[in-house]
């Protein structure tokens, strides 16, 4: 009952729920890692306070002790994570110290980054909320029941019906004109055809995220430390003593995992260890931080951790491979009159599914003055940029990940290759015809700008698009040339690779990876919808099995 009112609160008054959460129900459960014991014990340790992480302690502390531990702050901290304008001034500041978005380069020179606050990156991205293609569950033996509810119980907290305004309206004009058809309004769902995806900014502006599915939780069984920044899982080898005590012990497993080490704000070390009843370490820390955890603590490649000194505690060659990104190219116009922030909410799903087309546009993050001949003062102008992007939908290309130091603190070195296969380069071209195609609608008109000749055209803010759109070589180049991240990079922990079907890693016990980190392809348009639905799933998934298996002992101490 207390949970049907959470929602209704949510839906009727998000505004209001959201303010009442970040201000005062968080402060019973979350605090600063340094107020933390120096030891302590829980059922659940959950690394990474982020998309997955949030709504998976949520739903395991309706009936399990659960600490979250999270190396960034609260969203509070950080006043331009609270709306859509605060988007670009916050990817913009990722190399700021402490900053919510933690910048790094990969190998590639494609500038990148991450999330590094409670909410991860649903707490810092663009907004756009839709649930994952229908081939994404095709394999894996999902519960789709169970999934839909997933979704539904993420979406009573998180994701609304955005006001679609201008810039917005006309890319929408404009996939249709392309005949990216057919219009499908305001839907959660991928459908192919254009249509209107939900915002996780409610209808005031304001940003909701994961952090925002705690409130779900039963509050005297969940701890969150921020600014808590895991250095390594702690392992023993199993024996066979631990081996008949521990529900989750698999035949393969070589070692066992008992716990955590994390250092807080002030270097000072802590331990968190996991009860001996069926506990386990779960890693949320992202397709960055999850690989790089288990490198950390001995898991990987053995010559890779024989490099850095670190003693291997079990040899899993594909930790850190099949990593991806999704390439992105964009145009980006100057406005001939002001826009409102509003980031992404239509999107172009073509038949071909081998490119999306998404739209967004921004202030920009700073004044420019014109000086008027009329007036003796400067007057300021808010310039605004509409961009168009086209996003390759599930690219063949894939990468490494690998340690660049051993300081957790660190951004790993990671390697995306794109374009390294022909079929991506094929994808970005369609794609490109694509963006051409809007552009040259009739909706596109009102943003070109006419100068003093008559002449209309628009103002290009970066690159511009191949002249010649039957040139396949030079479509080619631009794609390289003007190749950019979406923010949807993947794999590194894949299922199948260093997991298997429940997220368990190959040979080592009590310990699963939960997380995008574990996805062969991006679920959608947009992966964040998908990534807290898989926290709240897994959740429910572990609940039932571990109800199921204290039926089964129960009936067989009964029979015995």
């Amino acid at each position: 009952m207390r949970q049907r009112i959470r929602r209704r609160l949510v839906l009727v008054h998000p505004f209001i729920f959201l303010v009442s959460f970040a201000g005062r129900q968080n402060k019973r459960f979350v605090f600063n890692a340094t107020e933390f014991p120096e030891e302590e014990e829980y059922d659940y340790i959950i690394v990474g306070g982020g998309t997955a992480g949030c709504p998976l302690a949520a739903t395991l502390s309706e009936e399990y002790r659960v600490l979250l531990l999270e190396r960034g702050g609260q969203p509070s901290e950080y006043r331009s994570l609270a709306t859509q304008d605060g988007f670009l001034p916050t990817i913009m500041n990722v190399d700021a110290y402490r900053s919510p978005a933690q910048g790094f380069t990969s190998e590639d020179g494609v500038r990148n980054a991450r999330g590094r606050v409670l909410g991860g990156s649903s707490a810092i991205n663009a907004g756009f909320y839709s649930r994952a293609h229908p081939g994404f569950f095709e394999k894996g033996g999902w519960d789709m029941a169970l999934v839909n509810r997933s979704y539904e119980w993420v979406e009573s907290a998180v994701a609304f019906k955005p006001s679609v305004r201008t810039w917005q309206q006309a890319v929408r004009d404009g996939l249709l004109a392309a005949n990216i058809t057919p219009y499908n309004g305001y839907t959660v769902e991928h459908l192919v055809g254009t249509k209107i995806g939900a915002s996780t900014f409610d209808g005031r502006g304001r940003r909701h995220s994961s952090v925002n599915l705690l409130a779900y939780a039963r509050r005297t069984n969940i701890r969150v430390a921020v600014h808590a920044t895991v250095e390594k899982i702690l392992l023993s080898p199993v024996s066979v003593e631990n081996t008949s005590s521990s529900t989750w012990l698999w035949e393969e497993a070589k070692q066992e995992a008992y716990g955590v080490v994390y250092r807080d704000q002030q270097g000072f070390h802590h331990r968190a260890l996991i009860r001996r009843n069926g506990g386990e370490v779960i890693l949320c820390a992202g397709a960055l931080g999850s690989p790089q955890l288990l490198l950390l603590s001995g898991i990987g490649p053995a010559s890779h951790l024989s490099f850095w000194g670190i003693p291997p505690a079990h040899n899993l060659p594909d930790v850190g491979q099949s990593v991806v990104d999704n390439p992105r190219v964009s145009v980006s116009i100057l406005s001939p009159f002001p826009l409102r922030s509003a980031l992404i909410q239509t999107v172009g799903i073509p038949p071909s599914g081998s490119a999306f087309i998404e739209a967004a546009s921004n202030v920009l993050p700073f004044s420019s003055y014109l000086a008027s001949p009329f007036l003796p003062l400067f007057l300021p102008i808010r310039l605004s940029i509409a961009t168009l992007m086209a996003k390759v939908a599930s690219p063949r290309s894939r990468g490494t990940l690998r340690l660049a130091s051993t300081d957790a603190r660190d951004n790993p070195s990671v390697r995306f290759n794109y374009f390294s296969q022909p079929a991506d380069l094929a994808s970005c071209a369609e794609g490109v015809r694509l963006l051409a195609r809007v552009m040259a609608s009739e909706s596109m008109s009102p943003f070109k700008f006419v100068d003093r000749f008559g002449n209309s055209g628009f103002r290009f803010v970066g690159p511009r698009l191949p002249a010649n759109l039957s040139d396949n070589g030079e479509i080619a180049d631009f794609c390289r040339r003007a190749v950019t991240t979406i923010w949807h990079y993947h794999g590194g922990c894949l299922v199948g690779k260093v997991v298997d079907r429940q997220y368990r890693v190959f040979g080592v016990s009590s310990l699963r990876v939960v997380d995008s980190s574990t996805f062969s392809v991006s679920p959608g348009t947009n992966p964040q919808a998908t990534v807290m639905m898989l926290g709240r799933y897994v959740g429910k998934r572990l609940i039932e099995r571990r109800r199921a298996n204290a039926s089964h002992r129960s009936l067989q101490r009964f029979n015995s």
